[in-house]
């Protein structure tokens, strides 16, 4: 319960501390006449609506298993990152496209470069520390929506890191065009960022196994539990479920062991999972030793 009340309350900072930054960058971009700030508020609107879309992702999966999902509600949180991945995508592709316009049809003089600063560095420093809460929740409660709502709030440090050094830098220089040009360099890491999580969430979609790192854990239990009397193992599949590591193997045991001794091994063996892994759903069948199947440890 404790875990499930930090992810909504990480989710809820997240939304109001995007709302408070949206009406920030609006007004300053109208006082000061910067384009480049409105197309920052516009960005800083898909964090928002990220945000909410985290919150409604963490209420849901926070819910139990029940008669229509007897599996749980894990899928939402992977649903919720795989559209917050497309929204960084989009926020990346629209940055590029009035960086672009500004190269072509020129840039205007911004007006009034004092409160376009302000309230940049103003916004680097809030996403910076509710991106790192968010990160730190997400690593607890292994979150996949939290962690991508914190690299989406990421992404808009870096992007208005880069509007408020190209504010800083023209007003420093002059040069209007280094607005647009650093806008392009930073959404393109904006858009590595965007791809990463819309693959990782869909290969979680589509029950894409577990990383290889995550399978070579459970097959080292497995082999430091040999001496406990397994033989082998056999059809180890693992996926992830939004927070949750849905793990199946087979055991092979001798034939003569009680059904006891190999329930409590297969016990050990969860626990030692869980321990490693975190929140994980384990099915272990076991089987009699046979030849042709056969793993050896």
């Amino acid at each position: 319960m404790q875990n499930v009340f930090e992810k909504k309350l990480a989710a809820g900072l997240s939304i109001g501390s995007n709302a408070v930054i949206i009406i920030l960058k609006l007004i300053a971009g109208i006082v000061s006449g910067s384009i480049s700030i409105i197309s920052e508020a516009i960005h800083s609107l898909s964090d928002f609506l990220a945000s909410v879309l985290t919150f409604f992702a963490v209420m849901k999966s926070s819910e139990p298993a029940d008669k229509e999902h007897p599996f749980g509600h894990g899928r939402y949180e992977d649903m919720s990152g795989f559209i917050e991945g497309g929204l960084i995508i989009f926020a990346a592709i629209f940055i590029i496209y009035e960086a672009g316009k500004k190269l072509i049809f020129g840039v205007t003089m911004e007006n009034e470069s004092f409160w376009g600063i302000s309230v940049m560095a103003i916004a680097v420093l809030s996403n910076f520390l509710v991106s790192s809460y968010l990160f730190k929740v997400a690593q607890k409660t292994n979150s996949i929506s939290l962690y991508a709502d914190g690299e989406h709030l990421r992404t808009d440090i870096w992007s208005s890191l880069g509007v408020l050094l190209g504010l800083i830098l023209i007003k420093i220089t002059g040069l209007m065009v280094l607005d647009p040009i650093i806008a392009i360099v930073v959404a393109c890491f904006i858009l590595k960022t965007g791809f990463i999580i819309s693959k990782t969430t869909l290969n979680n979609l589509l029950d894409g196994s577990l990383p290889q790192a995550d399978l070579d854990k459970i097959e080292n239990i497995i082999t430091n539990m040999k001496n406990e009397g397994i033989l082998g193992y056999k059809s180890l599949k693992a996926r992830s479920s939004g927070p949750e590591k849905l793990i199946e193997m087979t055991l092979l045991f001798p034939k003569q062991m009680t059904i006891e001794t190999c329930h409590n091994i297969c016990d050990k063996i969860e626990d030692k999972i869980r321990d490693e892994m975190g929140i994980c759903n384990i099915s272990i069948h076991a089987e009699p030793e046979c030849e042709r199947c056969l793993k050896r440890l």
